[in-house]
């Protein structure tokens, strides 16, 4: 079945989607042009903030997201801006790659409540035999499944990835004592942590 919002990143749009019942307040890092706010807004959360860099990926997101006063737009860098707010969820998809990545990771911790979840699917690059066997195995269940369901074009911005998964998944560990690491399909891992309460 074609989607047209589907592609590698909203794929794993609900490792972020199951813990929106817990959640009362919700920020997305990068959300682009939304699709993730205005899902956990439907998924229950009250209140929800999006936060991009790019002022015309925001303004798509609040023209889609018109008459919903529950959610928040903000335009600006992740690293700048918001200082003192802390919410019960924070999610961060293909994001985390523009940013230095441990400042980055200190920044999502930071944003998140005591007691919250941090959500982060990112991308990062093969850098050992391992993870070149993982991402050449993603192509072809890619080619079959992108012309199944269609691949969603989002506008935002593309950036390669500078740290390799190992250097991501170190990173991690170290700043975010328990995270969750996984590696995923698609090119992606996954991040998931609670904030100590």
């Amino acid at each position: 079945m074609r989607d047209d919002r589907w592609n590698h990143n909203t794929h794993y749009h609900p490792l972020a989607l199951r813990h929106a019942p817990q959640a009362r307040t919700a920020l997305d890092v990068g959300c682009g042009e939304g699709l993730l706010v205005r899902r956990l807004r439907s998924a229950g959360v009250p209140r929800v903030t999006g936060l991009d860099v790019d002022a015309v990926q925001v303004e798509l997101a609040r023209a889609a997201s018109v008459g919903d006063g529950g959610v928040t737009f903000v335009v600006g860098d992740a690293l700048e801006v918001l200082d003192g707010d802390a919410f019960d969820l924070v999610t961060c998809y293909a994001t985390l790659h523009h940013l230095p990545l441990e400042d980055g990771l200190r920044r999502l911790a930071a944003l998140t409540a005591p007691g919250g979840r941090l959500v982060v699917v990112g991308l990062a690059g093969a850098r050992t035999p391992a993870d070149v066997a993982l991402s050449a195995a993603a192509v072809p269940v890619a080619a079959v499944v992108d012309r199944a369901r269609g691949v969603w074009e989002h506008g935002a911005a593309v950036t390669d990835a500078r740290e390799g998964y190992g250097e991501v998944r170190d990173a991690a560990h170290r700043i975010l004592p328990g995270v969750r690491w996984r590696r995923h399909l698609y090119w992606r891992y996954s991040l998931t942590w609670q904030a100590p309460a």
